[in-house]
């Protein structure tokens, strides 16, 4: 069954409620203050285009931050969303005091005020647990559901599974989660070959599915950062200090063992410190001092990685090479972005850490597709699929 999007449904003289990810970050000394704005931004057009088409109210629904789930946290309300969003769209915002104010009923027969942002959904325990009689009073809201909240729709949630219930042939996907389905789609059924695939990040136990799929299909598998020492200890290398568990390795030996583990490209030199992010020091081997850690990819890595990426037609990344917030490790990153920048493939930025190190090398606009969920990017691509996309194709009782 095809997934319905919200331009193939009637939206007139209809009260709409869309679940948006505006978990945004704030500045860490004024929680009234957004750092970044992209997660409300790429919602935009799907809220224009269901207020410009008709909708009686709209509804916005979203979480931010991780609240305990059993009282209102004030460092977590979405206010600062309420404030951004009646800026850009140039009209009055209400927030709810909270999901289940019976305020809203109200707000929702006065001919004034189209659009209601109800309050952080996480204020409720509820939400994560996916309770069907708090999704039954969200759905209360709506004629209509859209879900354009990729960057959760991979949790079984109320307002992301749950809802979907009380929407039979109501509930549709927003332009965002088209964008994302129709970007990751050229990664998980066709990419075009040469694929290859950059992997960095902490911990090998976070993304071992996600190597096993990509494995399967890529030419190289480019591996960096943290996630680089436990697989060269793994390959006999010694890896000094460096971040390293005995299960990531343990992991990683697995890997190299399979018959994939061939198509893994390893650091074979790198930028190391003897304390996390003291001086700098360039080691021109994969081995590093007993004394140090590394902290990036060197040189030769970096024209090593850059030279197999140059042959490529599809590219994701996903992790950094290095400790990128800091700027004398932020050189092998900040290469991969340079050499994604000038490539001709089709290149995809798997979310998280790697989209805050292109937004930093300002080489975001340069990038084929920079996807707003982390998580959700990767189960989608471990998958072909996520939870909250299967109820929007299929329902749930």
């Amino acid at each position: 069954m095809a997934l319905k999007y919200v331009d193939e449904i009637s939206l007139t003289d209809k009260n709409v409620v869309a679940r948006f990810d505006f978990n945004v970050p704030l500045d860490k000394n004024d929680h009234t203050k957004i750092t970044d704005t992209t997660r409300i931004d790429e919602a935009l057009q799907t809220i224009r285009y269901i207020l410009d088409n008709g909708a009686k109210k709209l509804v916005l629904m979203s979480h931010l931050g991780r609240p305990s789930g059993d009282k209102k946290e004030p460092e977590f309300s979405l206010e600062p969303v309420a404030k951004y969003l009646a800026e850009v769209l140039g009209e009055e915002v209400i927030l709810s005091e909270s999901c289940t104010d019976s305020g809203i009923k109200t707000l929702l027969s006065l001919k004034q005020n189209r659009i209601i942002l109800l309050e952080n959904l996480r204020y409720h325990k509820e939400e994560t647990k996916n309770d069907r009689e708090f999704a039954k009073t969200l759905a209360t809201y709506g004629d209509i559901y859209v879900n354009d909240a990729f960057g959760t729709a991979h949790r079984k949630h109320a307002s992301t599974y749950g809802i979907v219930a009380f929407f039979k042939n109501k509930a549709v996907g927003g332009f965002l989660l088209r964008r994302e389905i129709e970007a990751l789609n050229k990664v998980v059924n066709s990419p075009a070959q040469p694929f290859v695939a950059i992997v960095g990040g902490a911990k090998v136990s976070d993304k071992i599915k996600i190597i096993e799929r990509l494995l399967s299909n890529v030419s190289d598998l480019l591996i960096g950062g943290a996630m680089a020492y436990p697989f060269l200890k793994a390959s006999g290398v010694d890896t000094g200090i460096s971040l390293c568990s005995d299960e990531d390795v343990a992991l990683a030996t697995k890997v190299l063992k399979s018959p994939n583990g061939k198509k893994i490209v390893l650091p074979k030199d790198h930028v190391c410190s003897k304390t996390f992010g003291g001086d700098p020091q360039v080691v021109n081997d994969a081995k590093i001092p007993e004394d140090m850690m590394g902290l990036d990819i060197g040189p030769r890595s970096t024209t090593l990685f850059k030279d197999v990426l140059f042959k490529a037609k599809t590219v994701l990344w996903n992790g950094p090479m290095g400790l990128f917030e800091n700027e004398d490790y932020s050189a092998g990153t900040f290469a991969i972005a340079e050499a994604l920048a000038d490539s001709k493939a089709y290149t995809l930025i798997g979310g998280g850490d790697s989209v805050s190190a292109v937004k930093k090398s300002g080489l975001a606009d340069k990038m084929d597709h920079i996807s707003t969920g982390g998580g959700a990017s990767l189960e989608f691509i471990e998958e072909g699929t996520l939870p909250g996309i299967q109820a929007l194709k299929f329902g749930i009782d």
